[in-house]
């Protein structure tokens, strides 16, 4: 599956390839890779990036709302950047606010936060799962 030029600096699309079936789609951005539900429609878009992960944006096929995809690297390879994602999701859970949820969960090996209009979500383990 094209969605465009090949990429990762935020110019243009970024080429999508199908995977799993046919059932997501795995993008390089930034030189890692997220790999997406196909209800997410191309184009994904970078729109940031920091010390701790890269945030791009899609759109829900199903809801036709934007969303921003958070990937958090090697999130629990070490103790400390275990601590900081944990304390992350431990502070959203505790806001307590109705537009943030975040499902109980899983082992978490590279975390996912996934903004839909506010709405915050952890997704566990896509970035070796999906």
């Amino acid at each position: 599956m094209d969605t465009g030029s090949a990429g990762g600096g935020g110019e243009g699309q970024i080429k999508g390839v199908l995977t799993h079936n046919g059932r997501y789609v795995q993008y390089n951005v930034y030189g890692n890779l997220f790999e997406v539900s196909t209800k997410y429609v191309p184009p994904i878009r970078p729109i940031g990036r920091g010390a701790y992960g890269i945030v791009c944006a899609a759109v829900n096929s199903q809801t036709q709302e934007e969303v921003a995809i958070k990937k958090i690297g090697n999130a629990f390879d070490n103790r400390i950047d275990a601590k900081r994602t944990l304390r992350e999701i431990k502070l959203l859970r505790h806001m307590d606010h109705e537009n943030i949820f975040i499902p109980n969960g899983h082992g978490l090996n590279n975390a996912y936060f996934k903004a839909v209009h506010g709405n915050i979500l952890v997704i566990p383990g896509l970035a070796k799962i999906v």
